[in-house]
């Protein structure tokens, strides 16, 4: 991505790290904490792409400010990357409220997509960062 700093490095690494945790996570059956590492490697990943963009807050990364910059100027104005991206940040991002604060629990099939998904996202990043020298 264009100017992508070691701030944005530091964020993608985190992105990775998050989302080893939420595969270590599934195949140990825990789906709740799965789904919470899987929206935040989404999360992670979506703050590396702002910053790749030279896009950054005047206080701190929101989750409404991440979600709504990523997919307002990354996807719909610039078109840096596939509106899909947009429903995956959402629906990891609500699978991770139901996940740390209802009172049911995240199934595996649930916890399987979003896994899918949040790897999904990293991957676009990660490959979007790779495209542009």
């Amino acid at each position: 991505m264009p100017g992508m700093d070691g701030d944005a490095e530091i964020y993608l690494g985190k992105a990775g790290e998050s989302l080893l945790t939420a595969e270590s996570e599934f195949a140990f059956g825990r789906y709740n904490s799965c789904a919470n590492r899987c929206y935040y490697a989404a999360f992670q990943a979506a703050i590396a792409a702002l910053l790749g963009e030279g896009i950054r807050p005047t206080g701190r990364w929101t989750h409404e400010y991440v979600q709504a910059q990523f997919a307002g100027q990354l996807i719909n104005r610039r078109k840096r990357f596939d509106p899909r991206l947009r429903r995956i940040l959402q629906s990891t991002s609500y699978l991770r409220v139901e996940a740390d604060y209802q009172i049911n629990m995240v199934k595996r099939t649930e916890a399987n997509r979003a896994l899918r998904e949040s790897q999904e996202f990293v991957e676009a990043v990660r490959a979007r960062k790779e495209l542009v020298p």
